[in-house]
């Protein structure tokens, strides 16, 4: 055990020795002097087989006949005849294959390497007289205290009870952006923070931080094998010892002792063997780099093959909170925003809260008016007293219930805005409508684009499935695109559907965030979580988008398609490679040593041609500038 072990270390250096005793034999050779070519090759021949043959007898040991099985009884055959130079050259050429290969799977398996090295190791915990105490991550205890300074790593997900500063989150949704944070916001372990500095209460440590999770998620995926490595897998348990019998017979049927140990060599599926492996690592490992968490090889494969995206509405295809997304304003410099947003300011309803926000972020001056006698009336609105005159905030119900005319163009504004699906605002004063506003869930910025990609890719039918009216779920379809839409749905309404569209032959994905999403997102073929969703969401989900964004849905159905057309490249290049070579021993072009030099290359091209994976980016369509979901900052204040 100790001497195997000591091999292994030293695997490196034997194949470099092996490599000198080659050369002072071609030396030899030149030199005319057969003793120094015969001693050379037969010393490299014994130093590199016995790396070789210790691996071989460790596969025996687990009843597996392994690659290097084949190359030990080919290389031990040609030592017997004499041909110490075949013998050599083979076994070196088969220790320096496996050393670029495992230097070139390292450049394939860099990113979950640099995922797992990014994981916070220690903290400043603060005590309960202010003193900081650097500890272990895995000490901390939810509800502690820990202080991150400029520069430093979040070691814990968190709220931030004290300071401020510029939060880098890359680790977690991919995006290299900055971002503001304050007290009350929360953070996440693994995060890096450019500047200010703060104190953040432990909500989650250790394993269950999000980070964590990812590193976790990832790890587990790398074990997940895809439909192609279980096949060759299995091909594998029988193409093997098939090849030893074939060389066996061709041995017995030939009498040439030579052209049968050249069978085994040519014979060794390598390349067969590590072709899907690298191209799921490396699909992997793509997405993780990218913010897209994708649950292992079987995933992969499946979600290349969906044909029919299902989204939930609220906090999948819009941000899942209520935003002024129209204005109409009729009024003298923004007075009737002016004043609402005075009176509402009052209020803790959403819509409230949203014409407060908007008035807040471009800067109208509310502070200023006086509001007196605000009453609440149920189901229509309020009518409060502002600078001394009434003013009336509400829906259309309380403008006909005071009598407050609406002209021709308000009607047909107001039509226009509830035709979106937006609830409306109407604030009147002096009798008459100064402003409308439209609010409603704000639609993510880039949906309509990102689903015109999505369908160029290879998706037939996209669908909504949403518990919200038909009236609002329609305007929403009809601004981004989608084809479908059933509204006014419970939970296992929407699983209904689900099944429905899988019994009809579509391949399914559901894409949702919370824990009402969770049935449907098991029932589909593949369901994709918003990382900004439910820890629920996040583990029952097939694909992870961290900072749940379309571009990472486009990035992950673009690169599940790639993944698996990549290992289906690199099956066809190790079949072909074992056709010419057996071709070429046929027409006499190929022998025992050239024909592993040829092993080796394909094994090197698969993994070459796998590693194109690392640096995949789909192309993303620009936004649509004439997109109906405007953003709030992309309302115009003018009439």
């Amino acid at each position: 055990m100790k001497f195997q072990k000591y091999i292994n270390q030293h695997t490196n250096q034997i194949t470099l020795v092996t490599a000198i005793l080659i050369g002072v034999g071609l030396l030899g050779k030149v030199l005319n002097s057969d003793m120094i070519y015969t001693v050379s090759f037969i010393a490299a021949s014994i130093i590199s087989a016995v790396p070789i043959i210790l691996r071989a007898i460790s596969a025996l040991r687990f009843k597996t006949i392994s690659i290097e099985l084949l190359v030990s009884i080919a290389v031990i055959g040609a030592f017997a005849i004499g041909e110490y130079n075949e013998s050599a050259i083979v076994t070196f050429l088969f220790l320096f294959g496996t050393f670029l290969e495992d230097k070139t799977l390292a450049k394939t398996r860099h990113s979950i390497k640099d995922l797992t090295e990014m994981a916070p190791t220690t903290a400043l915990v603060v005590d309960d007289d202010g003193e900081t105490e650097e500890t272990d991550v895995d000490f901390v205890d939810v509800d502690d205290v820990v202080l991150v300074k400029a520069g430093g790593q979040i070691p814990v997900d968190g709220e931030i009870v004290d300071g401020s500063g510029h939060i880098n989150e890359a680790s977690i949704t991919g995006e290299s952006k900055l971002v503001t944070k304050n007290v009350g916001d929360q953070v996440f372990s693994g995060t890096m923070l450019d500047n200010g500095t703060v104190k953040v209460r432990a909500t989650k440590v250790g394993d269950d931080t999000t980070f964590g999770k990812i590193v976790e998620l990832v790890e587990d995926a790398q074990d997940t094998k895809s439909p192609a490595e279980k096949f060759i897998d299995k091909f594998a348990t029988y193409y093997t010892p098939a090849v030893l019998i074939i060389a066996l017979i061709v041995g017995l049927v030939t009498k040439d002792f030579r052209l049968a140990i050249t069978v085994l060599v040519l014979g060794c599926p390598g390349a067969l063997v590590i072709g899907a492996p690298v191209s799921n690592v490396a699909g992997i490992g793509n997405g993780a780099k990218n913010g897209v968490l994708i649950k292992g090889g079987e995933v992969m494969n499946t979600f290349a093959n969906v044909d029919t995206l299902v989204f939930d509405k609220t906090g999948t295809l819009t941000e899942g909170k209520t935003a002024v997304t129209q204005l109409k304003d009729y009024s003298k410099n923004q007075l009737g925003l002016t004043i609402a947003a005075a009176i509402e300011k009052q209020s803790d309803h959403p819509l409230a809260q949203a014409v407060v926000k908007f008035s807040a972020d471009h800067k109208i001056g509310f502070d200023k008016v006086e509001v007196t006698d605000a009453d609440t009336i149920k189901g229509r609105g309020v009518k409060a007293t502002a600078d001394g005159q009434s003013v009336l905030i509400g829906n259309l119900r309380l403008m006909n219930d005071e009598e407050i005319a609406l002209t021709d163009q308000q009607k047909s504004d107001l039509e226009a805005i509830q035709s979106q699906g937006s609830s409306t605002v109407i604030v009147a004063f002096d009798g008459r409508v100064q402003t409308i506003l439209g609010i409603s869930d704000v639609i993510r910025q880039g949906v309509k684009e990102s689903l015109a990609t999505l369908k160029s890719l290879g998706i037939k039918k996209t669908v909504m499935l949403t518990g919200d009216n038909l009236q609002t779920a329609d305007a929403v379809a009809d601004q981004i695109g989608i084809d479908e839409v059933h509204a006014e749905l419970l939970p296992e309404q929407k699983v209904e559907y689900v099944k429905k569209y899988q019994e009809q032959g579509h391949k399914v994905a559901f894409v949702g965030d919370g824990i009402n999403d969770s049935p449907s997102l098991v029932t589909a073929d593949i369901g994709i979580a918003m990382g900004s969703g439910t820890d629920v969401a996040v583990e029952t989900s097939d694909v992870v988008l961290m900072s749940s964004g379309f571009n990472e849905l486009i990035h992950a159905y673009g690169l599940s398609k790639k993944t698996v057309m990549n290992t289906k490249e690199n099956i066809f290049i190790a079949i072909a490679t074992v056709a010419a070579l057996l071709i070429g021993l046929i027409l006499g072009f190929i022998y025992m040593a050239s024909g592993m030099f040829v092993h080796e290359a394909s094994i090197l091209v698969v993994i070459f041609n796998a590693m194109r994976l690392i640096n995949y980016r789909p192309k993303v369509a620009k936004l649509d500038p004439d997109q109906l979901s405007v953003r709030e900052y992309d309302l115009s204040l003018k009439q």
